[in-house]
């Protein structure tokens, strides 16, 4: 009896490792359909027959954005938004622009690790640990250097330079999200009360509707 419940608790447990992580796609592909009207986790598939060469291709990672803005960058994704071939893939990607000294400011994904190429000029890259650790570890990279931000830490990039910067990045899935911290934190509709907010960096109600005030 004992060892029919060892043999039955191992078998639970393998089965619950397995459904914690992503399915394989049990199809050759599942092109979304962004105007489906079914709710699942992720996107439904469009009928195989109306797919075409299109729903697997995007153009456009050759041009340089527009980074006239105050953070001094521009991502230019490719999810599954942009290419519905992507879709139960499990991968992604995206190029960024940077002007001199711009940030892509601090912001974790919260279904994807990320990995990122410099192409042109040098960036200051880094990522904080979580509690109660918080280490920062970060490093200046350079043309061809890569780098990798593990999933849903809290992660940034710095133009290091006087001339502009591209980098592209690869994460681990079709639909990572994103979360800017500021924005997250000083943007939410409905707002975070100023004084769960004043307590919790330790400042004053004037200071934190200051800051909310710029987002």
């Amino acid at each position: 009896m004992a060892r029919v419940f060892r043999s039955f608790a191992l078998l639970a447990l393998a089965f619950s490792v397995a459904i914690a992580t992503d399915h394989s796609p049990l199809q050759d592909f599942c092109v979304s359909d962004l105007s489906g009207q079914v709710l699942v986790n992720g996107f439904t598939c469009k009928n195989p027959g109306s797919v075409k060469a299109s729903d697997f291709h995007f153009r456009g990672l050759h041009m340089m954005a527009n980074t006239s803005n105050p953070f001094g960058s521009r991502v230019t994704p490719v999810t599954v938004t942009q290419l519905p071939g992507l879709n139960t893939l499990g991968i992604s990607m995206a190029r960024i622009d940077y002007a001199p000294w711009g940030i892509n400011p601090p912001h974790t994904h919260p279904r994807a690790t990320e990995i990122l190429t410099v192409l042109e000029g040098s960036l200051e890259v880094g990522f904080v640990t979580s509690n109660i650790e918080n280490r920062h570890i970060s490093k200046v990279l350079h043309k061809g250097d890569v780098f990798v931000f593990p999933v849903n830490l809290i992660h940034y990039q710095r133009n290091a330079g006087e001339t502009n910067a591209v980098a592209i990045v690869a994460l681990s899935s079709q639909n990572p999200g994103v979360i800017p911290v500021a924005n997250a934190v000083f943007g939410s509709n409905p707002d975070i009360s100023n004084d769960v907010l004043a307590k919790a960096f330790q400042t004053s109600d004037d200071v934190i509707s200051n800051i909310r005030f710029k987002f």
